[in-house]
């Protein structure tokens, strides 16, 4: 394929943005390629400033489950931009969003509307502490919760990626009451809280990993985890920003039958806008300004073009059969690419939760970042390139996972995996 465009925008980025990019995976230096810049996108294609097609299995880093531009989302923002486009001030739709979100999500019984997904965890680790007066929060390896300073220890995402364990800047004296605990492990739980539990003010936990690949919880890992919060009078927070409306209508606590004390959202409550949210029990969420001392603000949070977005997503979101549907592609995409890595002889671990799976290049059974870590991320870089060149976007990273949506046909999905078969045996 032809970059030319691409390689030409970045040479300009560079100058005037640092790394070029805006997020650093967008850089694609651990894959050892440049990166691409989008142009345009519709249904599961994207095309980028060269005119190159690709089937997309990145959607925004999980939104896009209906796809890119649906006409539904579409139709809904164009009639709220020329109403407006920002208040700073309460509209009916805010009220309209908390109300779906509380009749869908189980833990929520109020919410409050942010701006991302990382003022999302901030604020709900700064709710917590505030709840219970205590200072200490447990937080697990290779779970990513948002660049606030005391969630960027041993974090997820880009931080994995690109090698770096934890990020100057942070304070030791921000990161000293962060407790790391190994994911998937509730004795380590268990032990933690019989030392400190007093000074525990909460856990936050992905409830499936997305940033470190995907990690499912093991059996007992979730309830374990709710066991230990009641017994300790300590607040249970899930991180659904990628979760959230992906793997059920109400979450990973909706499939896992788990519920938490609080849960946070991202994007994907804004149909793919800039979009976050907060929620849960009532006399917790109570705690917050201006009824409670806990203070929290955002002049474009409940932006009314994100909550149109949002509500005509959900909307869509609750036709009969969209989960079956999802499960279906996702588990025809997964199988797949388990299928052409064994045909190619080549050891890999493919996880899978619902719509969102990944494929380490490892012989290791995956359910923690120690494991996770004994993938061969040199071969995922050449594996990346070579499914790129063929016209397929996955995750510039080992360590982020793909994404199905209602978009994909079972005739795209086989496309990607014959694409994946052909460059798997080149590889091995």
């Amino acid at each position: 394929m032809n970059h030319t465009k691409s390689h030409e925008l970045m040479a300009e980025a560079v100058k005037v943005i640092p790394g070029g990019v805006n997020s650093p995976v967008r850089a694609f230096k651990s894959v050892g390629a440049a990166p691409v810049f989008y142009d345009r996108a519709k249904g599961d294609r994207v095309w980028d400033a060269d005119g190159n097609e690709y089937i997309d299995f990145v959607g925004s880093w999980g939104p896009m489950i209906l796809g890119h531009t649906p006409d539904v989302v579409l139709d809904a923002v164009r009639a709220q931009l020329v109403k407006g486009t920002s208040f700073g001030a309460p509209t009916e739709l805010e009220v309209r969003m908390a109300e779906t979100l509380v009749e869908i999500v189980p833990s929520i019984e109020m919410v409050r509307m942010v701006s991302s997904g990382t003022e999302a965890t901030m604020s709900a680790i700064r709710l917590a502490r505030g709840f219970t007066g205590r200072d200490k929060f447990v937080k697990f390896d290779g779970n990513y919760h948002g660049h606030s300073d005391a969630l960027l220890v041993a974090a997820g995402s880009g931080l994995i990626t690109l090698g770096i364990p934890s990020t100057p800047g942070v304070t030791a004296g921000a990161a000293g009451d962060t407790i790391v605990l190994p994911y998937n492990d509730v004795a380590a739980v268990r032990a933690a809280f019989a030392a400190q539990g007093e000074q525990i003010a909460a856990i936050i936990v992905e409830p499936v990993s997305g940033n470190m690949g995907v990690v499912p919880p093991v059996p007992g890992f979730l309830e374990g985890l709710r066991a230990v919060c009641t017994e300790y009078g300590a607040v249970l927070i899930f991180d659904e920003v990628i979760t959230g409306f992906r793997v059920a209508l109400g979450g990973a606590q909706e499939r896992f039958g788990v519920t938490p004390d609080l849960t946070t959202l991202g994007k994907i409550i804004g149909g793919g806008f800039p979009v976050g949210a907060f929620g849960g029990k009532r006399d917790i969420m109570e705690c917050l300004a201006p009824v409670g001392p806990v203070y929290q603000a955002g002049t474009l949070s409940g932006n009314p073009v994100a909550m149109v977005a949002g509500l005509a997503l959900i909307d869509a979101l609750r036709s009969p059969g969209v989960y079956e549907q999802l499960e279906r592609s996702g588990a025809r995409f997964a199988d797949g690419l388990r299928g052409a890595a064994e045909a190619a002889g080549i050891a890999t671990c493919c996880t899978r939760v619902g719509s969102m799976s990944c494929m380490f290049f490892t012989q290791a059974d995956v359910v923690d970042w120690p494991t996770a870590a004994t993938s061969d991320t040199a071969l995922y870089a050449r594996y990346f390139r070579g499914m790129l060149e063929r016209g397929f976007t996955i995750a510039p990273s080992q360590f982020e996972a793909a994404f199905v949506g209602l978009a994909h046909t079972d005739a795209d999905i086989d496309s990607a995996v014959a694409a994946a078969a052909d460059v798997l045996c080149r590889l091995a």
